[in-house]
């Protein structure tokens, strides 16, 4: 279940620090799309400034303390002009807040906003490949731990995930709200085997136990085919590209 009663008593205490320099608050990410899992997926918050000057953000600095103190994720906080700004270059990040949102207080600042497609794709493309050396790396650290394993690959999956939901929106494919939908969405569209992502979200979503799985068996056909979506992802993002 959402934390809703710890968000609420969150907004509360920001309101309380003095709502002349709060634009907005919002909820987004899978506390807002509804595939929430608690223990495993984060409370993502943005926190819309009219200004991030020193003594404002001192100002709310208790508010966060409490709420980092919850243990949840460190909250989002940017100018309202920073975030109009920012719209090129955090494309991905932007267009999944779009994707699924809730306004707790104040302006619906995100409705309105525009995001660049013309450099999405970069960015895409960055993000896959950087994800994908990310979790080698990982695997080399783990140096066969189990439990180290299993934490790298659930915790990289929600990354992936949303990565291969963008993905689809290069390709004219909307609509894969969830997690599972991007990943049975894709697969049609480039054809690779999504079984090893589909049993991770299992376990991610408490579907079926981490104990009865070969973990090694698992990673290796995770990376693999991970590795295999963004090398796919890339040529197909090439090819269509003018001039490609």
């Amino acid at each position: 279940m959402v934390p809703d009663k710890n968000i609420n008593d969150f907004v509360n205490r920001l309101r309380a620090t003095g709502e002349v320099n709060l634009v907005s608050i919002i909820l987004y990410g899978s506390a807002a799309a509804g595939d929430y899992v608690a223990g495993q997926s984060d409370v993502n918050l943005l926190c819309v400034l009219g200004e991030t000057s020193f003594p404002f953000l001192q100002a709310l600095a208790p508010a966060v303390a409490w709420w980092r103190e919850q243990k949840n994720r460190m909250p989002l906080v940017l100018g309202i002009e920073e975030l109009k700004r920012s719209a090129d270059v955090f494309s991905i990040e932007l267009l999944d807040m779009r994707q699924s949102y809730r306004v707790l207080w104040g302006e619906d600042v995100l409705s309105t906003l525009v995001v660049p497609a013309k450099f999405h794709r970069v960015q895409l493309e960055y993000e896959l490949r950087e994800k994908t050396i990310l979790l080698r790396q990982g695997l080399l650290s783990a140096n066969g731990n189990a439990d180290a394993t299993w934490e790298l690959m659930l915790r990289s999956l929600p990354a992936f995930s949303t990565l291969f939901r963008h993905a689809l929106l290069e390709f004219g494919e909307a609509g894969a709200g969830s997690k599972r939908q991007a990943v049975l969405k894709l697969a049609e569209k480039i054809g690779f085997d999504p079984a090893a992502l589909l049993q991770l979200l299992d376990i991610r979503e408490g579907k079926a136990a981490a104990k009865v799985a070969d973990v090694n068996d698992l990673c290796g056909r995770y990376l693999k085919t991970v590795e295999q979506v963004t090398s796919a992802v890339d040529k197909m993002l090439d090819s269509s590209a003018p001039g490609g």
